[in-house]
């Protein structure tokens, strides 16, 4: 790399007065149920580099081969722009000198410029964990710290355990703190390791301990008291310049303190500038870029970015919102890449069909009578079961049913049949006969699949592939049956969801009846007219020759 090039990197890096150190490649993999591969860890690194924080902690190169490998990799494959790799390690052994520390070598070998050290902070810890004396904890600090530095390595040193440890002996605690820093480490980080700290608390001891040892201090919150991103927002105002986080909140069991919400604050709320110019507004494409990596599905109700950010139900908000959005806002979610969303449900009323129509791009305003029907029918729906505010597209359907007199569909359903095969190994087969009407045309298709649902779905593709040859990049992506309440056993009326996507976008349908198969058609008819009016198509039926759509049954 050339000294031109390094200049321009650090030019584009965010200031150095504080830092968004991003921890989700190795705090955050150890929440249950992530499980990185090198690939997947380049990628995260990639989005996080992209959205522009400092500091990328990538893992503890030595400790294991994929750790190791991640920081080979990355060398050679990653253009930072905006992060600088950090390497996370511990001080050295107990009665081993630095220099012939295996893990230390393993931190200066990965060649990552910065370097975070994990050290005791808690005197018990010390005594039982360690199972050395509190001054030789401190020499192992200050030797680690001293031989990194010397090497060229910038340092970070984060005090686990330290507020029960300051609880418990505060003197001690402190002297952790001086001692890192008098050793070199540029960021003395204050850690909540267990989760169980308050904000008041946190404030008031990060602001003690600055005043005392006058070290730059940074946070690391977990989060089992459920405040992790307000003790790390109160380290701020207690002085703490350098703020540790995951992507989403990922960790060691409930997580650690959120990126977003962190960084969203900040910028929005205390007027920090921490991210690159335009950065926030990639906050939401990040944080869902990362959970796909992960395989997570994305938090719906998280703050700021989760897709029920900004959704809003009732009736009264509606009204409101109507006025002016930012009555029931605290933000306007184009700030973080996010948009409103309006629910239609039995709590709607005008307002929330008039907003949800405009953002299907319906222009419901001044028809009374038209948006009256629309509530009335939404209402009477939910009241048999249905959840619009779940299925978008089936909500969309039902508008355009009442805005042109009627349904206009594509294929008309004469019967559908199922039949189910018990076989004497125990094996099932499955198969599915649909008749149907499309574009004059009298159609007949079977399918086989692995259940009865499947088994439709493949029958309907078969009947319409080749009159609509568009429904061969739709792709069923989510199934949900859910027993409504009230209803019990085999005669329990029954609600099934599906999410169905084209490779660019994902809509959602809602079918409900007695018999799952027959909701789970509803949803499917539903889902591919939908897919057909999302490719451009536009229905040749017109609603007089298109009966109205009944919850048809199987053929006899």
């Amino acid at each position: 790399m050339t000294a031109t090039t390094e200049q321009d990197q650090e030019s584009r890096r965010p200031s150095d007065a504080f830092h968004v150190f991003d921890t989700t490649l190795r705090d955050g993999a150890q929440r249950e149920g992530i499980n990185l591969s090198v690939a997947d860890k380049l990628a995260i690194a990639r989005h996080l580099d992209d959205f522009g924080v400092g500091f990328i902690e990538g893992g503890w190169p030595g400790a294991n081969p994929r750790d190791t490998e991640f920081f080979a990799r990355a060398r050679e494959e990653i253009a930072f722009r905006h992060a600088r790799l950090v390497a996370f390690g511990s001080t050295r052994r107990a009665g081993t000198p630095v220099e012939e520390d295996a893990q230390v070598r393993g931190l200066l070998d990965s060649q990552a410029p910065v370097i975070t050290l994990v050290a005791k902070s808690h005197d018990r810890h010390v005594e039982l964990a360690l199972r050395t004396t509190l001054e030789e904890n401190l020499a192992m600090i200050r030797d680690t710290v001293a031989y990194l530095t010397s090497h060229g390595r910038r340092v970070f040193v984060d005090c686990e355990h330290f507020f029960d440890g300051y609880a418990a002996n505060a003197e001690y605690a402190l002297d952790v703190v001086r001692t890192a820093a008098g050793a070199g480490a540029d960021v003395v980080v204050l850690c909540d390791t267990n989760g169980g700290m308050l904000p008041a608390r946190v404030q008031a001891v990060v602001r003690t301990v600055l005043a005392d040892t006058g070290a730059r201090l940074g946070i690391h919150a977990q989060d089992d008291s459920g405040c992790a991103v307000a003790n790390t927002l109160a380290a701020v105002d207690g002085g703490a310049t350098h703020v540790q986080c995951t992507a989403n909140g990922y960790g060691e069991r409930v997580g650690n303190a959120n990126l977003f919400p962190v960084v969203a604050a900040l910028e929005l709320k205390y007027g920090k500038r921490v991210l690159p110019e335009g950065a926030l507004r990639e906050m939401t494409r990040v944080s869902h870029a990362i959970a796909e990596v992960v395989n997570l599905p994305p938090a719906t109700h998280q703050p700021y970015v989760g897709v029920s950010a900004f959704a809003h139900k009732g009736g009264l908000h509606a009204s409101a919102i109507k006025v002016d959005p930012d009555l029931y806002q605290h933000i306007d979610p184009e700030q973080v890449g996010n948009s409103m969303r309006m629910l239609v449900s039995d709590m709607a009323g005008r307002a929330s069909v008039e907003l949800k129509g405009r953002e299907l791009g319906f222009d419901l305003e001044g028809d009374r009578e038209l948006v009256g029907r629309i509530v009335a029918r939404v209402k009477e729906q939910e009241l048999k079961g249905f959840t619009y505010e779940a299925a978008d597209a089936s909500f969309e359907l039902l508008l355009r049913d009442e805005l042109e007199g009627g349904p206009r569909r594509f294929f008309r359903l004469e019967s559908w049949r199922t039949i189910t095969d018990q076989r004497a190994d125990g094996g099932m087969e499955n198969e599915a006969t649909v008749r149907l009407w499309a574009k004059g045309e009298r159609v007949l298709a079977t399918g086989e699949g692995n259940g009865p649902v499947d088994a439709l779905d493949r029958a309907l593709r078969s009947a319409l592939e080749q009159t609509f040859p568009e429904l061969a990049r739709l792709q069923l992506v989510d199934y949900k049956v859910r027993i409504l309440e009230g209803t019990h056993g085999t005669q329990s009326t029954t609600r099934v969801l599906i999410s169905t996507s084209d490779g660019t976008t994902e809509w959602s349908t809602v079918g409900v009846a007695s018999n799952v198969i027959a909701a789970s058609w509803q949803a499917l008819d539903d889902a591919y007219t939908y897919g057909l009016l999302r490719a451009g198509l536009r229905p040749k039926e017109s609603p007089a020759e298109s009966p109205a759509r009944q919850p048809a049954g199987p053929a006899a």
